[in-house]
């Protein structure tokens, strides 16, 4: 096993203090946007070996993938760690974004190599070969749009919208105007298509109609029963004023998690995190193609070849329990699955949930990991790497302990 040090990526979206007061260090006065865990290339885990010699954790794993990743995980996945694990904490919107399928994520990524793009290009979509499907788990109350809601409820929002601006005698905009007939569409999919499409693709149009949505709103217009929507867009515009996200919003769902709700997001969902901290798990994967409330490079006709324009559902994962008192988040992607193991002081150990190789950060307390080949402390705020050759592994609280710990594990899904 080896304890990690983590990189931590200053995006401007990041709370100042949610990570920092999470693990129980100072804040570093700047934006704390997310902490990755893993070992991708971009920013991969630093892992410490016995004698204090330090590797990067994907330098470390290329040494010997079968030690390290075992023989299923390394057939599945190639040798690379398939999961990259995330805090994450938001203290403004995330860009609007969808992810590839790994069909999609392989053709994109060999089309712009065969292009000539730089591998650091703002021009890229796909800066590796890998699906991302994603799952959050909420640590605060946590708030994101998450896939398209019917279009006859997207429907409903834009017709009030336009009545308001009916009763404050100003002109409805045309874009909403098109919105509402394209919703009105018997084919739903074709119906949000449409309706998606002509927003992203308005231009100044768009950021027009914005102006004069939040106007309407602002001079007083009754918001219900659209209540949270509506002020779900306000919050928005003041982040990205006049951006085609703030009306494509209203066509999503508006998901309130509360802490211990979990949601995971296929390829095509179109989504974005609003306001809140979780841990995220995700493939190892950096391939975002983005459709708004970014300043980042927007390639829509991609966009819209990626995106999946149908209603569902929200996607949440219910915790499910086993025999020896672990508590599991299984989405429906082998790459990767979540424990959640809670100790209170002298409490039995919990074995991990391992499935090749594992991670494990701890936000609570501190825990002792131990395996029949080494063991290994880790207080609040730390992290480890375990080998799937460390398997099995048990959590145990450390003797003495006077408060309860909380670890988060990751490991693959392979075998559910």
């Amino acid at each position: 096993m080896y304890q990690i040090e983590n990189v931590l990526r200053p995006y401007v979206w990041g709370s100042t203090t949610a990570i920092a007061d999470l693990l129980g260090r100072p804040a570093s006065g700047g934006p704390e946007a997310e902490l990755w865990i893993g070992a991708h290339p971009d920013s991969p885990s630093t892992a410490i070996h016995p004698n204090g010699v330090t590797e990067p954790l994907d330098a470390l794993i290329a040494s010997d993938p079968r030690h390290f990743l075992g023989a299923e995980s390394l057939e599945a996945f190639g040798p690379r760690l398939p999961f990259l694990t995330k805090l994450l904490a938001a203290e403004q919107p995330l860009s609007l974004q969808v992810h590839p399928s790994l069909e999609q994520a392989r053709e994109g990524y060999e089309r712009e190599n065969a292009a000539g793009l730089p591998a650091d290009s703002a021009e890229r979509n796909y800066r590796d070969d890998n699906h991302k499907p994603e799952l959050i788990f909420a640590l605060t109350p946590f708030r994101a749009l998450c896939g398209f809601r019917s279009a006859a409820a997207a429907k409903q929002v834009f017709e009030h919208l336009s009545a308001s601006m009916d009763s404050a005698a100003m002109d409805v905009p045309d874009i909403i105007t098109g919105v509402i007939a394209d919703l009105s569409q018997a084919d739903e999919p074709a119906a949000l298509k449409a309706a998606f499409t002509r927003l992203i693709e308005g231009g100044r149009k768009v950021s027009e109609a914005v102006v004069e949505v939040e106007a309407v709103l602002r001079s007083g217009a009754p918001k219900e029963p659209h209540e949270d929507v509506l002020s779900a867009l306000l919050d928005i515009n003041e982040a990205f004023p006049g951006d085609p996200g703030v009306l494509i919003s209203l066509l999503l769902n508006l998901v309130s998690l509360e802490p211990g709700e979990v949601v995971y997001l296929p390829a095509g969902n179109v989504h974005a995190y609003l306001h809140g901290l979780g841990v995220e798990v995700m493939a190892s994967s950096d391939n975002v193609l983005r459709g708004g409330l970014t300043p980042k490079h927007v390639d829509v006709p991609e966009l819209l070849k990626t995106v999946r324009f149908e209603a569902l559902g929200v996607p949440r994962v219910e915790a499910s329990g086993t025999e020896f008192g672990q508590e599991l988040y299984r989405p429906p992607f082998t790459e990767f699955q979540l424990q959640r193991i809670e100790l209170a002081p002298g409490a039995e150990p919990v074995p991990l949930a391992q499935a090749g190789p594992a991670v494990v950060v701890v936000v609570a307390g501190d825990v002792l990991l131990d395996s029949p080949k080494s063991d290994l402390q880790l207080h609040r705020g730390a992290a480890a790497f375990i080998p799937d050759i460390e398997a099995p592994v048990n959590v145990h609280p450390v003797q003495g302990a006077t408060e309860t710990s909380v670890a988060f594990a990751v490991t693959t899904g392979l075998g559910n």
